[in-house]
């Protein structure tokens, strides 16, 4: 299979937030992933808008296909609603760092987005935060070769490792939208188990068509909102532009607001979901990187066979 079950990141951190999604997600009975469904739906329409028939798709070989690492807004901008388009959860994740894109004759046909994981693993011990990240997001086009994905995963790898200290490569396939990791299985990524990502979620307070993990309720923006539900005006110099100055803050408004906090997080209605399948590859500049790499990941960690059946 190809970019058709691309993974995203584990629901503590890009996250199925929409609720009517996860309706889809719970009435979802195909024996397929519900990435590959997006593949289905929206193939007609490709066709006439591209004005391709199913021979002129058939002849689109790999070859064919430029990868790049791209920077620019107006790239990312473009990649951003190629992923709104064709992939099941339609948003980049909460993180991103490295763009990458899959090109046919200019036309695009796949994105990769790596990013920085919400909670580091110590898969390779203390320092792993500093060779770790997430593939967060990949989708590709209804069009497209099946096979595209793994080939562009592992370019996207190797660009990472030739061009950035990176050397971990984490993934993680959701049961909830019938996965498996099949791409990861394919290209002799480890299997870590399924035991990873966020078992419960929260509708957003603020937004009930929405859902959060228990860390959003202690984001500043949430602090923020607290302070106006409670009559207290928030200061400029009490955040920053990235979290919360509890050091500028008074310690009875510091008490109200984290209390407030925890309140919320108490009432929020909580929605349950299973754990995730994760995945992992490492890789170095040589073999000799390489081979220390892996030796060194598999004297700390336990690795699985690859689970086979689909199912939620």
């Amino acid at each position: 299979m190809g970019i058709a079950e691309f993974q995203q990141s584990p629901l503590n951190i890009s996250i199925m937030s929409d609720i009517s999604l996860l309706k889809k997600i719970k009435e979802f009975k195909s024996p397929w992933c519900y990435q590959y469904q997006r593949r289905l739906d929206t193939i007609e329409e490709d066709k006439k808008n591209l004005g391709w028939d199913d021979e002129f798709i058939s002849n689109i070989k790999l070859d064919d296909f430029e990868f790049s690492n791209i920077t620019s807004k107006e790239d990312k901008k473009e990649a951003t609603e190629f992923i709104k388009r064709y992939e099941w959860l339609g948003t980049i994740g909460s993180f991103p760092t490295h763009w990458f894109t899959a090109r046919y004759k200019g036309i695009l046909g796949g994105v990769i987005i790596m990013g920085m994981p919400n909670a580091f693993s110590k898969l390779m011990g203390e320092d792993t935060k500093n060779i770790e990240r997430l593939i967060a997001r990949g989708a590709s086009a209804s069009w497209s070769p099946f096979n595209l994905g793994s080939k562009f995963v592992m370019w996207c790898i190797k660009w990472m490792v030739n061009n950035t200290p990176y050397r971990l490569f984490t993934c993680y396939s959701d049961v909830q939208a019938n996965e498996i990791g099949s791409i990861y299985q394919g290209l002799n990524f480890y299997y870590l188990g399924q035991g990873s990502g966020t078992s419960v979620r929260c509708v957003n307070p603020y937004n009930p068509n929405v859902m959060i993990s228990d860390r959003a309720f202690r984001a500043r923006s949430m602090y923020k909102r607290y302070a106006k539900d409670l009559g207290i005006e928030w200061k400029k110099n009490w955040n920053n532009d990235q979290s919360v100055l509890w050091e500028n803050i008074p310690d009875d408004v510091e008490k109200r607001l984290r209390d407030y906090s925890k309140e919320m997080f108490n009432k929020a209605e909580k929605i349950y979901f299973p754990s995730k399948h994760k995945y992992a590859f490492l890789l170095g500049r040589d073999k000799r990187e390489t081979k220390a790499l892996r030796r060194r990941f598999l004297e700390l960690n336990k690795t699985y066979e690859y689970p086979k059946g689909r199912g939620k």
